[in-house]
């Protein structure tokens, strides 16, 4: 709702006629008692810019009604000084004087108290639940401001005291008195400035100055008998009412606009008005010791020092309980409340000095896989497990054990009084309250943790040697699988490889140590060689090449899974744009873990790098695992379905090894089912596998998906697959991953066979050919596909 701007402006183009009309009779250019202009001039003109403030602020309430109670109150305030100079000039003898006091008086005096109540009303509407350091620094404010105009009104105030008691010594000490409670109302709201009641608070603030002012001077003029009607001082309480009333339009402007925040804490500019204050409160003290200062100004200086005294002791226990806070809170974690790392380094060492004989454990607890909890539900739902298990694991222990979270899903227990027996049975209690299912939202989880196990003094006189040590063996169990690792001094030479290999990975990502292989798959109806699936490779410097098995594990533990994945799909794709500018289209299928899966982004980022090559999208087959399904449906469907948009064909690996429901292939867009080489093996001499093989390529089919089965070793297997309808086989029968130079060659000799020997729709080889071809995997039958 907005106040149209007319009336403000002809408000200030009366006061800037009034001021300037004063001005010519003040330099004299127009001598006073000069006719019409004077008249004109203190009369009319003075009178219409004293009314003009007036107009404007009922004009507000006229705009907004009654609910803004300052708008009000500094309406009626500014129209009783108006109503008053009206009473004053009309009523005023020949001479321009009213005996004193008059009702003129009356309607000067209420502008006083019905200002000020307007101000007090806006800003309880400002603030709310103002913090008492605020509220002191606006009483030190009002206190030194009134002191120090208490002292300038000296003489007025002596003047009125020494003079004869009467009702015209009241109303001569009320003037004072109120403008010692407007200087005071400046002082609090240049406090208040601190809290954000915004530059608007700068109108009245300045009104409300300009026109003590004028009061000031004009007492002080009186009394010494110097005052002259019809000077620049009358212009000072019409500049003092415009600026208020201006202050009032303003708050009409800003109706409906949001309401200000709550002010809970001192600002630098409330600081700076509560330092002045207190020393000009403790200068007007000064000045009393030398000269005559009047005692209210003395009071009021000392009630300054009182409440700056208060404000300081109350900043004092402020920082007291901040620093102790900041004690508290430094050795406690903030999401679970525990003790965190600090505070266990702490108490640890302080009870194994204390008591250096006792026997203590130390387990180094870790959940299992909770990065995918984070990055398939959100980090808000970690924490809410996070929770949950410290609540878990503290119900558990004694009070007398030390919890600490150490960190992310890290927690830490030093156990009193146990030995390997007691630890053993604490571990085995402790995984079973976390292996208990979480609910969260609707949605239920379960958790595994892995804990590492070290024993005091066998393990180290100190909480770092032993947290050390716990930490290796919580490794231990969680690459074992078993849960739970008792120290030894052999994992210090496990940890140590563990770590170099590690960091030899690191360098590896960088140095371009990671090759890929590749290993056909044939389709068991033609024999035509389908696509190729790549298979990464460490070509280490020392040690040759080093298979996935010995290494994937290390990479997904350190984080480092992603980085590979895309230098994996680089190279393939790369690969597959050379063999597609030679004319050779084979579609390459790339394995994706479930941690390279969490990325949101993935469908982008592969799109980007076919774009990038050239390459078709139905050239790139994803391979993932029932493991991710089973992680996030929603966040795999999303992500599968916008790959599958984009051409690229996904296919899933491993199955019929997880536990989740067939469900998946019902809902998500799959085009490929890899059976494990687990089904595959017992074919030659167990007919319940033939069974389970045979139902499972017929699930496929009439979902419309292909099958393929992964780990064929033998002709028999072969033969019998294709019998039973199975579209492509892969394994080391046909080949085992080759650099892409060697496939080549493969290829060629390959074809060159097929077109020697017709190979039927369902093709049996003869031994001939089952031994050369498995003279050519001489040595490589054992290991398993990676």
């Amino acid at each position: 709702m907005t106040l149209r701007a007319g009336p403000t402006w002809a408000m200030w183009l009366l006061t800037l006629a009034y001021t300037l009309g004063l001005a010519l009779l003040g330099v004299g250019l127009v001598p006073h008692g000069a006719g019409w202009f004077d008249v004109v001039v203190n009369d009319w003109l003075g009178n219409a810019t004293t009314w003009a403030p007036s107009v404007l602020c009922w004009l507000a309430v006229a705009r907004i009604g009654f609910r803004r109670g300052e708008v009000l109150l500094a309406s009626i305030a500014v129209t009783s000084f108006a109503t008053a100079d009206a009473y004053y000039l009309a009523m005023a003898g020949a001479d321009g004087v009213l005996p004193f006091p008059s009702l003129a008086d009356a309607g000067y005096l209420m502008f006083y108290p019905l200002m000020l109540a307007g101000l007090i009303v806006a800003v309880r509407r400002q603030v709310r639940g103002l913090a008492l350091p605020v509220w002191l620094d606006i009483v030190v404010g009002s206190l030194g401001a009134a002191a120090v105009l208490a002292v300038l009104l000296s003489p007025v105030l002596a003047s009125a005291v020494l003079g004869p008691r009467s009702f015209a010594t009241a109303v001569a000490v009320a003037y004072p008195m109120g403008d010692l409670l407007l200087v005071a109302a400046v002082g609090g709201i240049a406090a208040l400035g601190s809290v954000r009641l915004g530059g608007r608070w700068g109108l009245p603030a300045a009104g409300l100055a300009v026109f003590t002012a004028a009061d000031v001077l004009y007492a002080l003029g009186v009394l010494a008998n110097t005052y002259v009607v019809g000077t620049l001082l009358d212009a000072g309480w019409v500049i003092g009412l415009s600026l208020m009333a201006t202050w009032v339009a303003g708050a009409v402007k800003r109706e409906g606009s949001p309401a200000p925040q709550t002010p809970t804490a001192t600002g630098a500019s409330a600081l700076l008005v509560s330092a002045f204050a207190t020393i000009a409160g403790l200068g007007v003290l000064v000045m009393s010791s030398r000269t005559y200062v009047p005692m209210l100004a003395v009071v009021l200086a000392a009630m300054t020092l009182f409440a700056a005294a208060a404000r300081t002791q109350l900043a004092y226990r402020q920082v007291a309980r901040m620093a102790d806070l900041r004690r508290r809170t430094a050795a406690t974690d903030e999401l679970t409340g525990l003790p965190n790392r600090r505070a266990l380094y702490a108490e640890g060492d302080r009870r194994l000095t204390d008591t250096p004989g006792r026997r203590r454990a130390l387990l180094m607890l870790d959940l299992d896989k909770f990065k995918e909890v984070n990055d398939s539900l959100g980090h808000h739902a970690g924490d809410l497990v996070l929770v949950q298990v410290a609540a878990r694991l503290r119900a558990y222990l004694p009070d007398y054990d030390l919890l600490a979270r150490l960190g992310g899903d890290e927690f830490a227990v030093l156990l009193e009084d146990a030995d390997r027996d007691r630890a053993a049975e604490i571990v085995v209690g402790l995984r079973a309250a976390i292996a208990e299912p979480f609910t969260l939202e609707g949605i239920t989880l379960h958790c595994a943790v892995s804990v590492g196990i070290a024993l005091s003094p066998e393990d180290g006189p100190g909480l770092g040697a032993m947290l050390r040590k716990a930490d290796i063996a919580m490794f231990k169990a969680k690459a074992s699988g078993t849960g739970q690792h008792l120290y030894s001094g052999a994992d210090d030479a496990d940890d140590g490889t563990r770590l170099r290999t590690i960091d030899e990975l690191r360098t590896a990502l960088v140095e371009d140590e990671f090759v890929v292989h590749y290993q056909p798959k044939v389709d068991l109806h033609t024999g035509e060689v389908h696509s190729v699936e790549a298979l990464v490779r460490w070509d280490h410097p020392t040690r040759g090449l080093v298979y996935p098995d010995d290494f994937l594990a290390l990479v997904e533990e350190s984080g480092l899974m992603p980085r590979l994945t895309r230098l994996v799909l680089a190279q393939a794709l790369d690969q597959v744009a050379r063999w597609q500018s030679h004319g050779e289209h084979l579609p390459v299928a790339v394995n994706l873990s479930a941690s390279s899966l969490v990325d949101a982004d993935l469908p982008t980022q592969v799109i980007a790098m076919l774009a990038a090559r050239g390459v078709l999208p139905d050239l790139l087959q994803l391979e993932i695992t029932e493991e991710f399904l089973v992680a996030d449906r929603d966040r795999a469907r999303d992500i599968l379905t916008r790959l599958r948009r984009n051409g690229v064909r996904i296919s899933i690996d491993d199955y019929g090894t997880g536990y989740s429901s067939l469900s998946y292939l019902r809902d998500l867009p799959i085009d490929e089912l890899k059976l494990d080489r687990s089904f595959i093996l017992p074919m030659a001499d167990d007919a319940r596998a033939v069974a389970l093989v045979a139902s499972t390529i017929a699930l496929a089919h009439s979902l419309g998906l292909r099958m393929v089965a992964e780990g064929v070793e033998t002709s028999a297997a072969y033969a019998q697959l294709a019998l039973l309808g199975c579209d492509l086989a892969q394994g080391y029968f046909m080949s085992k991953p080759l650099p892409a130079a060697a496939l080549t060659i493969w290829l060629s000799d390959w074809r060159a066979a097929r077109r020697l020997v017709e190979i039927p729709q369902q093709r049996s080889l003869d031994s001939a050919e089952s031994g050369a071809a498995l003279s050519a995997l001489q040595g490589e039958s054992g290991r398993q596909k990676s």
